[in-house]
């Protein structure tokens, strides 16, 4: 049974259809505080808080982080390291906004947990009049725009893995096989690891791709620093036409927003999410050092030679390169199912009462079969890394990290106002009382 199925059987995230109150729900602060939210949610099924600890950073350490010294030599060093901090920043404090902005839409509304677009949805439907009707719009594009990020961002995991898997075979066993057959044969696995629903089933795949990215960074940095490191050749700032490119890399890198509300609604003790430490401050630290470190390093070690994903210019036929590779490569594949995981709930959500009940588990099956057979099409008609990541990247995380801000500011402007008019009132209430 996957967690969405287990959901519904309770009050759950997609039982609220039926809510339509226009009443100012700020009115209802009392009430809204009486209601725990966590308290509502599956507490024997859930997601451990080191397990979305480990989600939150393998959403984030995927073909991304490989991707930055391309990003710098975008950039220059100087302006690639400081822009790095502040899109760091920024994503954290998007993700932040809108985690905090669902968690009291929750109190209010009296439900246990909202999604990204669920929560959107009826940010829009309670502010201000003059949005209201916007929102199911917002709903669908959010889910729209998410569908398109991680089917995109699982294309990009295919190309990954068959270019790493090709450069290690073709060499070490004299082959010249195109990368298109690699991409065939990634599929198999993919085919399997996409069918898994549950996302506490996938942490054991996490934990494991976590391990190997950090023996893969082990070994990229021995390959970085076993040569004198050298500075003179290399920009501090990049042309002018270049810092696109470099905003587009690392906005895809580091946003994993699409992860963060399934991961937190999935927690048995979802108030660790947020905080200090927290799971958010937490993971993000550790991601923001981590890009900073391989893209400011790997672009002085390689320059402009520097390819789309860094383990890519390690040694050929060197077996520690080669070790990293391969790694790298099991690490992006045990990741694959989280990736196809956002998407496919989405679409699931929206298909399924077109299905028999009691043919949902074969329709979801073929559902994702095709669907991965179509991603990998796509990988084989553009299998190069460079342009796919920065298109992803500059259109669909970047739209998606501006609204989750958006959500928050109309949810602040929502509270401010039904401040204001509870004081009106108030202040109303006693001058019409006072004694003339």
């Amino acid at each position: 049974m996957s967690l969405k199925d287990s959901k519904e059987k309770s009050t759950s995230v997609f039982t609220i259809t039926d809510f339509h109150s226009r009443t100012n729900l700020t009115e209802k602060a009392k009430l809204s505080d009486e209601y725990d939210p966590f308290a509502h949610r599956d507490q024997e099924s859930g997601t451990s808080t080191s397990g979305a600890l480990a989600h939150l950073l393998k959403s984030s350490l995927g073909t991304g982080i490989l991707a930055m010294p391309m990003a710098f030599l975008n950039a220059g060093l100087v302006f690639g390291l400081i822009g790095t901090l502040i899109v760091g920043f920024l994503c954290t404090y998007c993700v932040h906004i809108l985690v905090k902005t669902s968690q009291e839409m929750c109190r209010e509304l009296r439900v246990p947990a909202l999604g990204f677009a669920e929560t959107a949805e009826k940010v829009f439907e309670h502010g201000p009049i003059s949005l209201r009707k916007y929102s199911k719009f917002t709903r669908q594009f959010v889910d729209g725009s998410l569908m398109a990020t991680y089917y995109a961002a699982a294309c990009v995991y295919i190309v990954f893995i068959a270019t790493s898997f090709r450069d290690v075979i073709n060499c070490d066993l004299d082959l010249n096989w195109h990368v298109r057959i690699y991409i065939a044969l990634t599929l198999i696995p993919c085919l399997f690891i996409g069918q898994i629903r549950e996302l506490k089933w996938l942490v054991p795949f996490s934990a494991m791709a976590n391990v190997f990215i950090i023996v893969t960074f082990a070994i990229t940095l021995y390959y970085m620093f076993n040569e004198p490191l050298v500075f003179e050749d290399k920009p501090y700032v990049a042309k002018a036409s270049q810092i696109p490119l470099f905003f587009a890399t690392v906005i895809f890198a580091m946003e994993g927003i699409g992860v963060v509300m399934p991961v937190e609604n999935s927690m048995k003790k979802p108030q660790h999410f947020l905080g200090c430490p927290g799971v958010l401050n937490t993971a993000m630290l550790t991601v923001v050092g981590l890009y900073a470190i391989i893209g400011f390093f790997g672009y002085i070690r390689f320059g402009s030679e520097v390819r789309g994903s860094i383990t890519l210019n390690l040694p050929y036929g060197a077996p520690l390169a080669d070790a990293a590779k391969l790694l790298m490569a099991l690490a992006i594949l045990f990741t694959y199912g989280l990736q196809f995981y956002i998407p496919n709930d989405i679409l699931w959500s929206k298909i399924k009462h077109k299905f028999d009940p009691k043919n949902h588990n074969i329709s979801q099956i073929l559902l994702r079969t095709g669907i991965i057979l179509i991603s990998g099409g796509v990988a084989a008609a553009i299998p190069n890394l460079e342009p796919f990541i920065s298109l992803v990247g500059a259109v669909f995380f970047s739209l998606l990290g501006k609204l989750s801000q958006l959500v928050g500011h109309l949810r602040l402007a929502q509270r401010n106002t039904s401040i204001y008019q509870s004081n009106i009132n108030t202040r109303d209430k006693h001058v019409g009382g006072a004694p003339q």
